[in-house]
């Protein structure tokens, strides 16, 4: 199966100030949204271990994943995530036949 550019978005809370939260978007290439989300995670893990041991958090991943940006106190809401398929024709964009834009939205 040829690999489809996945965005995974993830809802992040503060754990000492609960009502600020946000989003935190990965992005990369997988052959399914379930792969998609895993990578995601993994990219998030590993990157979370490195930050809490004091390194530098790891750069992109050789398969175009990685995690940036990622704060001490923030909490990933995982099962919440979303996973959405961009198409690819020299400009990434979401829309036209993407599984994501025909109710393929997924969990």
């Amino acid at each position: 199966m040829a690999q489809v550019y996945f965005q995974v978005n993830v809802p992040i809370r503060n754990s000492v100030q609960p009502e600020q939260c946000g989003l935190h978007v990965f992005t990369g290439p997988a052959d399914t949204w379930s792969e998609a989300l895993r990578i995601a995670r993994e990219t998030c893990d590993a990157a979370a271990a490195a930050r809490d041991a004091g390194s530098a958090l790891p750069r992109r991943r050789p398969d175009g994943w990685g995690a940036r940006g990622l704060r001490p106190g923030w909490v990933f809401d995982w099962t919440a995530a979303t996973v959405d398929a961009w198409e690819h024709d020299g400009l990434f964009r979401i829309g036209g036949s993407s599984p994501s834009r025909q109710g393929g939205r997924h969990r």
